[in-house]
């Protein structure tokens, strides 16, 4: 399940889900519905983002960045997602999170795809990577 949010001047995303990687998947598209119908979004291609961070809540921002990254330069929009993300434990308890995601969708088409508002980043602000009770939840605040 994703949801939006309210915030004084952006938006908030948030996506839950019975695992990590699901709560990311929603956070995602979350942050696309913002953006523009993700319905009207099809899934002819796929792209691979691979991404490395110590915790979480780092990793969650950069995906999010990283979607962003793709539709201001190679004009691509997503709108299904299939994320793994494994956890590595180092000395000192050290830990790195890699996450690998199967994002899909298509080339921007300004005549098919109506955009509300532009979303610029991912942002710190409540960003949040937790686990309630037995649900999965992902959040943050997005620039508009």
């Amino acid at each position: 399940m994703f949801e939006t949010f309210e915030h004084k001047a952006d938006i908030g995303v948030r996506g839950k889900g019975n695992t990590l990687e699901s709560a990311f998947e929603e956070c995602a598209k979350a942050m696309i519905s913002v953006m523009l119908d993700i319905d009207s979004i099809e899934p002819r291609k796929s792209h691979v983002i691979k991404l490395k961070s110590s915790d979480e809540s780092n990793l969650l921002i950069s995906f999010l960045n990283e979607l962003l990254f793709l539709k201001d330069t190679k004009k691509m929009i997503y709108s299904k997602f299939r994320v793994k993300i494994e956890e590595s434990a180092f000395e000192n308890n050290l830990k790195e999170f890699t996450l690998k995601a199967t994002c899909f969708g298509e080339k921007i088409d300004l005549k098919k795809h109506d955009f509300l508002v532009d979303v610029k980043a991912a942002t710190y602000s409540q960003l949040r990577v937790v686990q309630e009770d037995k649900i999965f939840v992902a959040q943050c605040i997005v620039d508009v």
